[in-house]
């Protein structure tokens, strides 16, 4: 398996070589799937809640007569039945939406993601990505030569430079190997990865 090694212009200057167990796997969908809800699902946080009947403010008496109106029952206003009645089952701040994806599952969904992104050429590789200074416009000049408007940059260093270089770009995603997502690689159309970075990947997902 070979991936396409870009110059600065990105134009395919060479091929280099890749382990077909990380680049070169069948798509499995329902896996991908699984691993990027799950991935969405651990981001989530309990911050909503709601009161149920207890906690709801309200008046203990009876709203009217028991028998007589025509109406249904009822013994106080709090009933979840009820307009500003509780909830029956309320969502609660310490909700836990985690789910458990085993380390196989993780590393099979990854590399069946690189594949795909590899067989439709959205995956490319680049000797290296340094910045002499923290501009923006530098590194988004060097994109545009490539012609690059949504790229996610996999690096096997992410320096002070090249992140303040890049924080402030639109469709512009830059991260460590370790910090590369299910979501993100989906989502971006070009994935670009350093030589350095391509030696970490083949070593956490082969």
């Amino acid at each position: 398996m070979q991936l396409e090694l870009l110059n600065e212009q990105g134009q395919a200057a060479s091929k280099i070589d890749v382990p077909e167990t990380v680049f070169d796997r069948q798509y499995n969908e329902d896996l991908v799937h699984q691993i990027v809800v799950a991935f969405r699902a651990n981001g989530r946080q309990g911050t909503r809640a709601q009161k149920d009947r207890e906690q709801v403010k309200h008046s203990t008496k009876k709203p009217f007569k028991q028998k007589g109106t025509g109406n249904a029952r009822a013994g106080m206003t709090s009933s979840p039945l009820w307009r500003g009645g509780g909830r029956v089952f309320p969502n609660l701040p310490e909700e836990n939406f985690t789910q458990k994806i085993n380390k196989k599952m993780y590393r099979a969904g990854m590399a069946s993601i690189l594949s795909q992104l590899a067989r439709d050429g959205r995956l490319a590789v680049v000797e290296s990505l340094k910045l002499e200074s923290p501009k923006t416009k530098v590194l988004a000049d060097k994109f545009k030569a490539m012609n690059l408007q949504s790229v996610m940059v996999i690096a096997d260093e992410v320096d002070e430079n090249l992140y303040l270089a890049s924080r402030n770009l639109k469709n512009v995603f830059v991260v460590e190997p370790r910090y590369a997502d299910p979501v993100s690689l989906v989502h971006y159309k070009k994935v670009l990865v350093t030589k350095g970075a391509l030696d970490k990947l083949k070593e956490m997902f082969a």
